[in-house]
């Protein structure tokens, strides 16, 4: 958007949310009612919005690592900026989530909260939080999840050379690694930054280091400082292995004491501090239960609604029920590539699915058809025809070692390619006016 027509727009925004006192009662005084913070691309982010945005990380928080007021909101700006830049990205290429998708979402996490949808609405509003804010937020979740998976999960490639060399230097099985629990905080470098830039940002993150030395709380210094993702959760990456972890973090960490932080670490995307909460050892195991599933993918798109997608599947089910051939429904019907096999996938490891799907077969007796499943690639109709527990001690290793290595590059890729729309972005900040 032009400067000026910024200013105009900003203008005729403050022309109406100003009450004048000419005709009015002496009571009315000139109120601001809202204004705008930040302009990104063709779209504003207003102090309503960012106001509501700082309660619900002050509340997460629970009054605990809580950094000065001012901090946190140009902390949470950013990240809000982030996030509008991906969501137009998305809305650009026609990534949408509608009504019946997101109740589904919801209904999910209230079920895996044990409550029901209205029980977990409920629950929400006690505690202060607006529901329509949080379908909202539930709502881009899964937006710039479905663009991730697009633009860059759906891309990364792991050779089977790298998984050879993987299992060959590492000198142990992959299922026999030591974990890591870390915190992390990452400063953000843009790409082509002047050496201005770096300077600024290399003190930014010697900031950061000096309060964690000094005793300063990781949560607290990560919601202060930290660009990740995770930032305002305290920084905190979970458990990884060893093949999860990026050369950089690993060498960094394995000889740091539980507790300790790392130095500075220079990498392309920016400057990071590791901070390591826990390590474990990671015992393998190499007996699984495997499914053998077959299944029916419809795939939704601008001709096929979800709708539709279900519709189908709902009549193709009612005539497997009825004595048609589950192979043959699927060999007619299926838009997956298992479709001339009968929609059958073989023998299937836990995990070897998306999540979705593997709840959906987890919970169907061998012979049992699932009713229509939702998962990002589509709507399934899922078979189950038999289980087994098998010792996939070979197979299982070259597995474990493909999914770390593809995590750690999908992160990787991820953190770069947002830092790339970022900074494809425009954006004009108004926090101080």
């Amino acid at each position: 958007m032009p400067r000026a027509m910024n200013s105009i727009f900003r203008d005729t925004l403050l022309a109406l949310w100003l009450v004048t006192g000419a005709g009015m009662p002496a009571l009315a005084a000139p109120v601001e009612i809202d204004r705008i913070v930040a302009v990104v691309n063709n779209s504003v982010i207003t102090a309503y919005e960012l106001r509501n945005q700082v309660e619900q990380v002050l509340r997460q928080l629970g009054g605990q690592n809580v950094p000065p007021r001012r901090v946190l909101e140009r902390q949470v700006l950013e990240r809000m900026i982030t996030e509008r830049a991906l969501l137009q990205i998305a809305e650009d290429t026609n990534i949408r989530v509608d009504g019946p998708q997101l109740d589904r979402a919801i209904a999910g996490i209230a079920q895996r909260n044990n409550m029901t949808p209205e029980a977990f609405r409920k629950a929400l509003e006690a505690d202060g939080m607006d529901f329509g804010a949080f379908r909202d937020q539930i709502r881009n979740e899964i937006v710039v999840s479905r663009l991730r998976d697009r633009e860059v999960d759906s891309r990364v490639v792991v050779t089977d050379a790298e998984i050879d060399n993987y299992l060959a230097g590492n000198g142990q099985d992959a299922g026999q690694q030591e974990e890591y629990r870390l915190g992390h905080i990452l400063v953000l470098t843009p790409e082509g930054a002047s050496p201005e830039q770096l300077s600024s940002l290399r003190d930014k993150a010697e900031r950061a280091l000096a309060q964690l030395r000094q005793g300063e709380d990781f949560a607290k210094v990560s919601v202060a400082y930290s660009d990740a993702q995770n930032a305002l959760q305290g920084g905190d990456l979970g458990w990884r292995g060893q093949a999860q972890l990026p050369t950089l973090f690993l060498d960094a960490v394995k000889t740091l004491q539980i507790g300790a932080v790392t130095d500075i670490l220079r990498s392309p995307n920016g400057f990071h501090i590791l901070k390591l909460l826990d390590k474990r050892g990671k015992d393998a195991q190499y007996v699984v239960r495997q499914t053998h599933a077959r299944h029916i993918l419809v795939k939704t798109n601008e001709v096929v609604s979800d709708a539709e997608a279900r519709n189908r599947l709902l009549q193709i089910k009612e005539r497997v029920e009825h004595g048609a051939s589950f192979a043959e429904m699927a060999k007619l019907h299926s838009d997956d590539l298992s479709a001339n096999r009968g929609g059958d996938l073989g023998w299937l490891n836990p995990g070897d699915t998306v999540p979705d799907f593997e709840r959906a077969m987890d919970a169907l007796r061998p012979g049992q058809v699932s009713e229509p499943v939702r998962s990002p690639f589509g709507w399934h109709l899922i078979q189950v025809l038999e289980r087994r527990d098998q010792d996939v001690s070979q197979e299982r290793r070259r597995l474990e070692a493909r999914r770390a290595l593809r995590d750690r590059k999908a992160e990787e890729a991820f953190d770069d390619w947002v830092r790339q729309a970022r900074d494809r972005a425009y954006v004009e900040y108004r926090l101080e006016e």
